[in-house]
């Protein structure tokens, strides 16, 4: 109602876009779930050749499950079929595919919408952020537990287990009815279809496909959502000083990569178009950018650039920027640092040894 004129041009330049191609949408199933089944079949009958013949084949078929999943996110916002039945239903085949509940993820994600970039309203949907100043003032233990979570080695490597092989096969307290069936219904339905897969090839030939392409597929997802809401000139504020729009254009990166990846992720890469509108279709995200300049100034980032992201672990409100562990040390009481602290609790240790042993 009281909006800027900027704001309302701007979803006004949008809208058009969030129109749904049902044939579209139809051929991108089949461009992507056909393929993947293809290519997982491939990859079995490549097993009585070499495995290293198995392993290329695993990892464009995790790619496919990238895909499979951005159908999947689709679904969630409403923005793949017109029907809302059709949506929940293709949403609930993919979310077997991908690991993923989709009344339980749906939900979670709305939330993340709602309030991505608010500082207030951190916790649903999000990755675990501490500002500096969170930091500084949290007790030992979880100070540790926030660098140990926020450890590329940890986030990439245990992530994808943690979340797609655990997180998401229990519901959250609080859930609706339908919600909890529905992790119920896809638990059971992901639960069968491996055994019927094990009892055709055997456990150790599943195994050694699966393994690989759900490993592969959960990394690039985890760092997919990290990259586009976690760069330098990212946007947060808290509540009272927080904009839907902002947080959209400024919060969320446009993530440029080369046309094959830009395919095989579903153009996720224009997450500030996402953000701005979800109803916009995965295949219309680019033309939305395109035709929207205010759009085309959104953060930028490459793959050689988004690498730097992987130092970035705490929010510093006052540079409005996120720093490194390493910058912010030096903000901190000696007393204070994790390290320090750790090395005194083990030098305390080895002392009463050295003690023990003298008498």
């Amino acid at each position: 109602m009281n909006q800027p004129n900027p704001i309302i041009k701007l979803k006004k330049a949008v809208a058009p876009y969030e129109e749904i191609n049902t044939r579209t949408s139809i051929k991108q199933i089949v461009n992507t779930i056909g393929p993947l089944i293809l290519l997982w079949y491939a990859a079995y009958l490549s097993l009585s050749v070499s495995y290293w013949l198995t392993l290329p084949i695993t990892v464009v078929a995790a790619g496919f499950v990238v895909r499979t999943f951005i159908l999947f996110h689709d679904c969630c916002h409403q923005s793949f079929f017109k029907s809302r039945l059709a949506n929940d239903l293709l949403g609930t085949i993919t979310g077997v595919l991908t690991l993923v509940p989709y009344q339980q993820w749906k939900h979670s994600h709305t939330i993340h919408h709602a309030t991505s970039s608010n500082l207030d309203k951190r916790g649903t949907g999000d990755m675990w952020l501490l500002t500096v100043d969170e930091y500084a003032a949290s007790p030992l233990w979880r100070r540790i537990f926030y660098r140990f979570y926020r450890n590329p080695l940890v986030m990439l490597g245990l992530g994808p287990i943690a979340v797609f092989l655990l997180q998401y096969r229990f519901n959250r307290r609080g859930a609706r009815r339908k919600e909890r069936i529905n992790t119920y219904v896809t638990n059971i339905a992901i639960a069968a279809l491996y055994t019927l897969l094990c009892q055709a090839i055997g456990w150790q030939a599943f195994l050694m496909i699966q393994g690989p392409v759900f490993f592969i597929a959960g990394l690039l997802g985890i760092w997919l959502f990290y990259v586009q809401h976690q760069f330098e000139d990212s946007y947060f504020e808290n509540e009272e000083e927080w904009s839907f729009v902002q947080a959209a254009v400024e919060g969320s990166s446009y993530y440029k990569l080369p046309k094959p990846l830009q395919w095989i992720t579903g153009n996720i890469g224009f997450h500030h178009v996402h953000h701005l509108s979800p109803k916009v279709p995965n295949y219309n995200l680019e033309k939305a950018h395109d035709a929207a300049p205010p759009l085309q100034e959104a953060t930028t980032i490459t793959i050689a650039s988004s690498l730097k992201a992987l130092r970035y672990r705490l929010w510093d409100e006052k540079a409005k920027t996120f720093v490194s562990f390493k910058a912010v040390k030096r903000r901190l009481p000696k007393s204070d640092g994790v390290a320090e602290a750790v090395k005194g609790q083990l030098d305390g240790m080895a002392g009463r040894r050295t003690s023990l042993q003298g008498k």
